[in-house]
């Protein structure tokens, strides 16, 4: 019903502005006394649930949402009852910034994907501490997405890293540094091995003068070469962060169904959705072979269906996150695709 009678409908309107409208709604319907409960009864299947754990931490499904969505962490508790197990929130800077001009957020319709340049967008990392101090849902695990202003220049990035780190660290249960989104300027070049370190260890040496461990992660790129994701694994090992997201979006637009001259109007921007699931798949692959499955990584980057989550898992990833997917299929994908991996778990 989903894709033949809702999607179209909502696809009429702005992706930005139906964004905020389901939040909203989202929002009101969850003030109704028993609507939360009677919504985790629809998405929520417990016999298709089933502990993980992951860095030292214990999630009750395998399945979360990406960042980008939640960017301020101000309805993670309303989207965990479609039966995601955790949110990322994010990308959060040190200080609120608007992002790049609108509109920033587009449909390919044709290859179910989406082309983004919403530039860390944000309210800042004191408005999302003080979401976060709200009372979660049980079980619920929140990740920490980091990055830099666009006004930092990349030879201080670091700070902006640390701040976030610092200002979030009690409040959330993960990080994952952010340093590959295509839409700030220059920001891939912090994936540089020695901007890269700077950040990664500066992150860890704080991590240290705490007393509870949050695992840090690093999100990259699907652009990277397999050169590149080598130098990636030697700086896991070297700074010793606890796992990789793989992968961010793409700047790559080989392939698309998509008319070119659609696709040039648009412009700049991370792609996003099926076009991706062949490469994000390839990297997480790549980066569990060459690690003999050593590195804890999530899965990120074309899962549209429960059959390109169970591939990414068999790829190597432990955990997957959608984004695109739960825009192109509805909420009840998160249903599906956590029923398909507990079959498989038990096959």
């Amino acid at each position: 019903m989903y894709r033949y009678l809702i999607r179209p409908i909502l696809f009429l309107i702005p992706p930005e502005t139906i964004h905020k409208l389901i939040v909203i709604i989202l929002k009101w319907v969850n003030i109704i006394p028993g609507s939360s409960d009677l919504l985790q009864k629809l998405f929520i299947n417990k016999r298709n649930i089933a502990n993980i754990t992951f860095c030292g931490l214990q999630f009750n499904s395998p399945v979360g949402l990406a960042a980008g969505f939640d960017k301020n962490a101000d309805f993670y508790n309303e989207f965990s009852s479609f039966g995601f197990g955790f949110i990322e929130i994010g990308t959060v800077t040190p200080y609120p910034q608007p992002g790049n001009a609108k509109p920033r957020s587009f449909r390919l319709k044709q290859d179910s994907a989406l082309i983004n340049r919403m530039g860390f967008n944000n309210k800042g990392a004191d408005y999302v501490v003080n979401n976060l101090k709200k009372a979660r849902k049980k079980g619920l695990i929140i990740g920490g997405n980091i990055g830099k202003n666009t006004s930092t220049p990349n030879n201080l990035a670091a700070d902006d890293y640390e701040i976030c780190f610092g200002k979030l660290y009690d409040y959330v249960d993960y990080f994952v540094v952010n340093v590959s989104c295509p839409n700030i300027s220059n920001l891939s070049e912090l994936q540089d091995p020695k901007a890269l370190e700077e950040i990664l260890i500066r992150l860890v040496n704080h991590r240290k003068q705490r007393s509870v461990y949050k695992p840090v992660l690093l999100k990259i790129s699907p652009d990277l070469t397999f050169q590149q994701i080598d130098e990636i694994i030697e700086i896991y090992y070297k700074t010793k962060i606890d796992g990789i997201v793989a992968t961010n979006t793409s700047i790559n637009r080989n392939n698309l169904k998509t008319g070119s001259d659609k696709v040039q109007r648009i412009g700049k921007g991370g792609l996003s959705g099926k076009p991706l699931t062949e490469r994000a798949t390839s990297v997480i692959r790549y980066i569990s072979e060459k690690s003999e499955k050593r590195i804890p990584i999530i899965g990120v980057g074309g899962i549209m269906t429960p059959r390109d989550a169970i591939e990414k898992i068999e790829a190597g990833a432990s955990l997957i996150q959608i984004y695109t997917g739960f825009i192109y299929e509805g909420p009840f994908i998160v249903k599906r695709i956590n029923k398909a991996l507990n079959e498989m778990k038990r096959n």
